[in-house]
């Protein structure tokens, strides 16, 4: 054996295979943070579902005999009614969801980082190729994770219609993805995969374009340092605008996932994600779009503090333990923008050690 093979097997695996630790490791930590945050992506796929006008058409009474309640009403609610652990209903596909959608995004940002964009001149990336690549990568991720995204939501429902008096869809995961397969075909398991890549799009957008603008802004414009405050902030106002842009797409995306379908899978309710548009604003008014919302916010407050502010602040030993560490180096590495320029405006403010900020997820 030559020299260079025996420092290659000396090397710890994450050096030897990069690209698989990475994805192994992000997959951890998107697990970690599914099964932390999950119950409020119940509650917002509940919520979503109240009031449905479609359901009209259909003679179902559920629009008329269920009460409008709010996000806590309804956490209660499926906690009385159903069980605590029926808050974690359906969380088996979500993990399914995060492993295919952190692999999909990660290989497509890698190719357009090294193959279609390229460095420029100062080795960083700038802003429009960062939301650019991330808007793109996040795309092509969501659209291979439609059948687990599926399976999810219609999942997350079965409670409510048990409640209603309904049989039973699904026995399980394998079940369900049988069950869909069998009746609508492969194309039957991309149902909803329209508004689904639109929120992805519309949700990675907000979320790179305005993480490190409000940061910069505070720790250029404010006494605020670079510490566990601003990261908290900046969170905060991301998720706020990703959820302001995506929750339309995310609520027809539902809708559209959950109708009642013929014996050839096609749905009863709408023909399209516009006709599902159109029906929920005549139907509900234009806020029945925003259903959700304030779950859907806090969820991606929630996910990045897990998967970001933590790895930034928290000692090395606990973001292993996490399984922290894998996926916010993919985001290091994935979207680095240089603030070569704003350091000069203030150069006693410490941006990091090799001064220099990412967008997007960290």
């Amino acid at each position: 054996m030559s020299v260079p093979e025996e420092e290659e097997r000396l090397l710890p695996l994450a050096q030897r295979w990069p690209r698989a630790s990475k994805f192994l490791l992000s997959g951890c930590a998107a697990t970690v943070a599914e099964l932390a945050t999950f119950p409020l992506d119940l509650t917002k796929t509940r919520l979503q579902m109240q009031g449905e006008a479609a359901l009209a058409r259909l003679g179902d009474s559920a629009r008329e005999s269920a009460p409008y309640r709010g996000m806590v009403r309804t956490a209660l609610g499926i906690v009385q009614e159903e069980g605590f652990l029926k808050l974690w209903q359906g969380v088996t596909p979500a993990i399914y969801r995060h492993i295919v959608y952190s692999g999909g995004r990660m290989v497509t940002y890698e190719h357009l980082r090294e193959v279609v964009f390229g460095k420029s001149e100062d080795k960083h990336y700038p802003l429009w190729k960062s939301v650019i690549g991330g808007m793109m990568a996040g795309v092509v991720g969501q659209f291979l994770a439609n059948p687990t995204d599926l399976v999810k939501v219609q999942m997350q429902m079965e409670g409510k219609r048990k409640l209603e008096g309904k049989p039973l869809r699904f026995r399980g995961v394998n079940h369900a993805f049988a069950k869909i397969l069998s009746e609508g075909g492969i194309r039957g398991l991309w149902a909803g995969w329209v508004p689904n890549i639109q929120r992805a799009a519309l949700v990675n957008m907000g979320d790179l374009t305005t993480y490190d603008t409000v940061k910069h802004y505070l720790v250029l414009n404010t006494p605020l340092e670079d510490n566990i405050m601003t990261h908290g902030l900046s969170s905060l106002c991301s998720g706020l605008v990703a959820s302001i842009l995506g929750t339309p797409a995310d609520v027809i995306k539902s809708r559209i996932m959950n109708q009642p379908r013929d014996k050839q899978g096609r749905g009863l309710l709408y023909k399209s994600s516009t006709d599902c548009l159109v029906q929920a604003v005549q139907g509900e008014g234009f806020m029945s779009l925003y259903k959700g919302f304030l779950p859907s916010w806090l969820r991606m407050k929630g996910e990045r503090f897990l998967q970001t502010d933590l790895y930034t602040t928290c000692s090395p030993n606990l973001r292993q333990w996490a399984f922290l560490h894998g996926w916010i180096q993919l985001w290091v590495e994935a979207v680095p923008v240089s603030i070569g320029k704003l350091k000069k405006l203030r150069p006693k403010k410490d941006l990091g050690v090799n001064q220099t900020i990412y967008y997007g997820h960290r």
